[in-house]
């Protein structure tokens, strides 16, 4: 073909089609960067939408960390969005995966924390899992947990994974499923 090729506009710059910043020059990293900080934003904007259906003030976090976007709503008052053991929490973060299913067509593994709960919880896991692997060894037998969510039962897997002699399962069904530390 002949002509000259179409001028773009790229971040404020008028470029050629030949130098245009196409989707192929763009790294997969990037790629994936930029769609996880767009689930992010998806989200971030879902969920100052609950908020204020509820009347909650929160202030919103967006990061992404370990290859997953992650939302933070940061303020006073917001156990109610927490729930007892975190249930409302959990429930929030699954409509808050499918909002952004539903925006962009692919499936979030998105984590949603509300006033530093799973932090905490990240914390008294570890603590937990160190404790029942040292008995488990202790005592020569598996030790069980009980049923926790798929985020808890992620931490105590990477904390047993760290600890020499044992290793960990799941077993049972949601929502019953729990941990099991069992010997090497």
């Amino acid at each position: 073909m002949t002509g000259s090729a179409p001028d773009l506009a790229v971040d404020g710059a008028e470029v050629t089609d030949e130098h245009s910043a196409s989707e192929a020059d763009v790294s997969p990293q990037k790629r994936r960067l930029a769609d996880l900080e767009q689930e992010g934003e998806i989200a971030a904007d879902y969920i100052e939408g609950l908020l204020d259906i509820v009347d909650m003030d929160g202030d919103l976090d967006l990061d992404v960390e370990s290859g997953r976007a992650v939302v933070a709503v940061v303020g006073d008052g917001l156990d109610k969005l927490i729930g007892n053991g975190g249930e409302t929490l959990e429930a929030l973060q699954e409509l808050t995966r499918l909002a952004v299913l539903q925006r962009t067509g692919s499936r979030s593994r998105l984590m949603l924390d509300v006033g530093g709960h799973r932090a905490r919880r990240r914390i008294e896991l570890r603590q937990i899992a160190i404790k029942v692997a040292a008995q488990a060894l202790e005592q020569g037998k598996p030790e069980t947990l009980a049923p926790m969510t798929p985020f808890e039962r992620k931490v105590v897997h990477d904390v047993i994974a760290e600890i020499d002699g044992v290793h960990s399962e799941s077993e049972g069904e949601e929502p019953s499923r729990r941990v099991v530390i069992l010997l090497d």
